[in-house]
């Protein structure tokens, strides 16, 4: 009985490490609700040098703190197509580009659904775009267009033809300071 007990808090426990934060808009309130994330957040941080408040203003444009999602699949009739990206969990990282992740940084036993592995990409792949393009890890926006536009296609210019997106890449760099001004005030 006891063994049972204590599976079934170990199975709800797991479950609700994936539920989004109550408040996704206060960067304290979700470190406050999730600890382990503010932890994770910090090595990242620590380890590739973009500060934790751009990271989790990207994440946050990416899937909203959602663990699983994917992009919506388009549909003929009532025959499901193939999706239009291979982007998954919290980082919406795509499949060659997690796969690049992993080589680089010998990870064999990580996940795109799991929220510390998915914040260290986030860093992993910001600090390659200040190697790559030269974009300052402070730059919210342009390390959001390297995000989005691939390091290629952000040294091309593309994103300079997508309105839309320059504009996300904004609310991206609005998130990231009131990001950062929460956390600065916050007490973890």
């Amino acid at each position: 009985m006891g063994g049972l007990v204590l599976l079934t808090s170990l199975l709800l426990t797991g479950c609700s490490s994936t539920v989004p934060p109550a408040d996704a808009h206060n960067l304290c309130s979700i470190f406050k609700e999730k600890p382990s994330w503010y932890r994770a957040a910090k090595r990242s941080e620590k380890k590739w040098g973009t500060p934790v408040q751009i990271q989790m203003a990207i994440m946050y444009q990416e899937s909203s703190f959602r663990h699983n999602v994917r992009p919506p699949r388009p549909y003929f009739l009532f025959i499901p197509l193939p999706r239009k990206s291979s982007a998954y969990g919290y980082a919406q990282a795509q499949d060659g580009t997690w796969q690049e992740y992993l080589d680089e940084t010998s990870g064999f036993f990580r996940s795109r659904t799991n929220f510390a592995d998915a914040i260290d990409f986030i860093g992993w792949y910001t600090n390659k775009a200040r190697r790559v393009n030269g974009v300052s890890l402070w730059r919210a926006d342009q390390l959001y267009l390297n995000y989005h536009e691939g390091y290629g296609g952000y040294r091309r210019g593309s994103y300079k033809s997508k309105p839309w997106l320059m504009n996300t890449a904004q609310r991206v760099k609005s998130r990231a300071s009131n990001y950062g001004e929460q956390l600065r005030r916050c007490r973890l």
